[in-house]
């Protein structure tokens, strides 16, 4: 797959959700917004979570995210697709395409991500917690 075919994938599910500073992101949170770091656990661990985030391997995202299914996040109302949830990766491509293929294949309505990602929450300097790994 070529970069400029990947680019306008991820061009395409732009032109269908919302893409959130980290600043709304954060409100949109107090608001009720259930926000899923899709960050591999050691970036995680690495870089810090965002408190009040869920962490779900993307791998497992639709599982999670179906909100008819026994596996759903316990976050989730069932038979809900309207509930507002936001995904954030590290950098806000994978989640772009996250929140697209949640809205078009699983049809949740409201599922948006963070623009710019984890990268972008720390740096507008939004909290983080940091967990003490031993080396």
């Amino acid at each position: 797959m070529s970069d400029d075919l990947v680019s306008g994938l991820v061009q395409t599910a732009r032109e269908h959700i919302t893409r959130y500073s980290p600043t709304e992101a954060a409100e949109a949170m107090r608001a009720g917004a259930v926000l899923v770091d899709l960050r591999p656990t050691e970036y995680r661990w690495r870089f810090g979570e965002i408190p009040g985030a869920v962490a779900v391997s993307r791998h497992v995202l639709e599982w999670r995210m179906d909100v008819t299914s026994p596996h759903r996040l316990k976050e989730l109302r069932p038979d809900d697709v309207e509930q507002e949830v936001i995904l954030l990766c590290n950098e806000g491509y994978t989640s772009s395409l996250a929140a697209y293929q949640l809205r078009s294949q699983l049809g949740l309505r409201n599922v948006n991500d963070v623009e710019g990602g984890f990268a972008a929450w720390r740096d507008a300097g939004h909290p983080i917690v940091r967990r003490l790994v031993a080396d």
